[in-house]
């Protein structure tokens, strides 16, 4: 099935449909350091282009996807934003609904933090959708039980052109894994380490994890230990205990970018680019459920 990728980012949810079988044709996004990273891993176009500019659906007219995929920005909704469900980037929520429908392909995956539920815009968005005739399926998947080694859990809405709502939920909940990933599961011993540091939302959080438990959700901040830091009980050691902040490279393992993925660009800006993207495997799943569910139909 044929793919064109929305707020595409770096790639992740591009990659997880092309190793489920899925051709990607394009990808389009608005911001320069995730296009540059995009453009050096994958043989098909991106494009740099406002998806909110009046004149979009111009730039789709050569396509004829089967799927429409993206992540519309998501800091308003999210717990570690302002939810601000009213500005620019809330509203792009419904310019991807807004494209989706007037290109109107048999399928699409729209991804999300999960606190979108709670917000204003998500009942707007699906009355679009549900007016375009998609039965919708949502689903907050936590990335752990898919095979990604981190516990990220994120909002899926999946639309397929005359289903039934809920067309896809037990797809997405039979195939989940028993157990969850833990970093050591997904990388065994290529992290020289037991314990690493990350940079918490807040002190009231722990900052030091176990390689034996999935890495909390991936961020695109990445600080070093201060110097100043005091030890969190929950934490699982001691910083003196040769605890260091991953690299760029490996936190875009806990993502599940192969080894061979490209990063090239500021460090700063590699760590939100990594940081914004959908893990990998996560896209994958979604991807698979769909494959099922068509091969069955």
């Amino acid at each position: 099935m044929k793919v064109i990728d929305l707020f595409a980012g770096c790639g992740g949810m591009s990659l997880g449909f092309e190793n489920a079988g899925f051709k990607v044709e394009a990808a389009f996004d608005n911001w320069k350091p995730a296009i540059e990273v995009y453009s050096k891993n994958f043989s098909h176009p991106i494009f740099n282009v406002d998806l909110s500019a009046e004149n979009v659906l111009s730039h789709f007219s050569k396509y004829s996807p089967d799927v429409v995929i993206g992540g519309p920005p998501c800091q308003d909704f999210s717990i570690a934003g302002h939810n601000n469900t009213d500005s620019k980037r809330a509203n792009l929520t419904i310019n991807f609904a807004n494209i989706v429908t007037s290109i109107m392909p048999e399928w699409f995956v729209m991804e999300n933090v999960y606190n979108i539920e709670k917000s204003a815009v998500l009942p707007k968005v699906k009355d679009i959708f549900t007016s375009a005739g998609y039965g919708l399926t949502s689903y907050i998947l936590d990335a752990s039980y898919v095979g990604v080694p981190q516990a990220r859990k994120r909002y899926f809405l999946i639309g397929h052109i005359s289903s039934e709502d809920n067309f896809l939920s037990s797809d997405l909940v039979e195939n989940l894994n028993e157990k969850q990933t833990t970093v050591y599961d997904y990388l065994k011993g290529k992290l020289d380490l037991e314990y690493y540091y990350m940079h918490p939302r807040s002190y009231a959080r722990r900052a030091v994890f176990s390689i034996h438990e999935p890495s909390s959700t991936i961020r695109g901040t990445n600080r070093p230990v201060p110097l100043t830091y005091k030890r969190h009980p929950a934490d699982k050691a001691d910083i003196s205990e040769g605890v260091r902040a991953l690299t760029t490279k490996e936190r875009s393992y806990l993502q599940t970018f192969p080894e061979n993925f490209k990063l090239e660009g500021s460090k700063s800006q590699l760590e939100q680019v990594i940081g914004n993207a959908v893990p990998v495997k996560m896209a994958e799943y979604i991807a698979l459920c769909i494959k099922n569910y068509k091969t069955a139909d």
